[in-house]
């Protein structure tokens, strides 16, 4: 399963462009997801300096990420063109809504 994730506001306190308070819970679990061999890409707004210091705070955590803002290089191989809109099976964001509660 490959999972993109959102930074602010999901991973943790929302207050860009500062980092807020971990969600330790949400870390915690996907890195056990991780482990068992799901595939994680950070995705989120942040670029340049605010990126490089998101990317720093999760590896201080302990958490990976096999690619940022980008396709796995897997998945890259299977398209033809390169789309804004990163492949994934799950799409873990705090702005979430799905489509039962529309």
């Amino acid at each position: 399963m490959i999972i993109c994730v959102d930074f602010d506001g999901t991973l943790c306190e929302h207050r860009f462009p500062e980092i807020g308070k971990p969600y330790t819970w949400i870390i915690e679990k996907l890195k056990a997801r991780k482990q068992l061999g799901d595939k994680l890409i950070l995705w989120t707004c942040r670029n340049g300096k605010p990126l490089e210091e998101a990317v720093t705070w999760c590896k201080q955590f302990g958490l990976e990420f096999d690619a940022v803002n980008d396709d796995l290089p897997e998945i890259k191989k299977n398209f033809i063109f390169k789309s804004k809109k990163v492949y994934g099976d799950v799409y873990l964001d705090d702005r979430n809504i799905t489509m039962e509660n529309l």
